[in-house]
């Protein structure tokens, strides 16, 4: 696996057909991605699908069963992470497998990671390897366009505020709100280092 998906991230992303361009600003693709293995059945029934609706949702089941799931986790990262309430037990997973497996991991739950700052030893191995949402769409306006990526993102825009504000029909630039977005949760989230954070491109 070179990059691990969580399932906000993965419904944000995919519904935008957007998902495949995000895995290969980590030289992946979708088959060298891994996601947390309930992510089909919370498509099926749940808050997903109240969320994105039906039909996305059914879109979405064939794509989330082609990527690998992730079975087995390094029990002694886990075990850190468990008795923390604000991190639930997928998130754990998916930070305990990253901290083992030294890979960068797309997460948009900000109150994990908030938890998860005050944990030693996390914030060492997982050094630029959290990934969020805004630093990925960044990254993909400079490679594909803002345009591009606001035409892509606008049907499912409204399930997130900081797509909402920074894709807002006639807005300002997207990229100076993503940036505004990313310098902020670099101050809050810190000392975690966060992926394609770059203090000049901030400024």
């Amino acid at each position: 696996m070179r990059l691990l998906v969580d399932s906000d991230a993965f419904c944000k992303l995919a519904a935008s057909d957007l998902l495949s361009d995000a895995a290969m600003l980590f030289d992946a693709e979708l088959q060298e991605c891994g996601r947390l293995p309930a992510l089909p059945y919370m498509l099926r029934s749940g808050g997903l699908r109240r969320t994105y609706g039906a039909a996305v949702c059914e879109r979405l089941i064939p794509l989330a069963e082609s990527i690998p799931a992730i079975w087995q986790v390094s029990n002694v990262w886990l075990e850190r992470l468990a008795p923390i309430p604000a991190i639930d037990p997928g998130e754990a997973i998916l930070f305990a497998t990253a901290a083992d497996l030294q890979l960068p991991v797309l997460s948009g739950d900000v109150s994990a990671l908030h938890a998860l700052k005050r944990l030693d030893g996390f914030q060492e191995v997982l050094a630029g390897r959290i990934v969020l949402l805004e630093a990925v769409l960044l990254a993909l306006c400079r490679k594909l366009g803002a345009a591009a990526v606001r035409e892509k993102i606008e049907p499912v825009q409204h399930v997130d505020t900081v797509m909402s504000i920074c894709f807002s029909p006639g807005g300002h630039d997207p990229e100076q709100g993503l940036r505004s977005y990313l310098s902020d949760r670099r101050r809050g989230l810190a000392p975690l280092v966060l992926w394609g954070t770059d203090d000049k491109e901030e400024k």
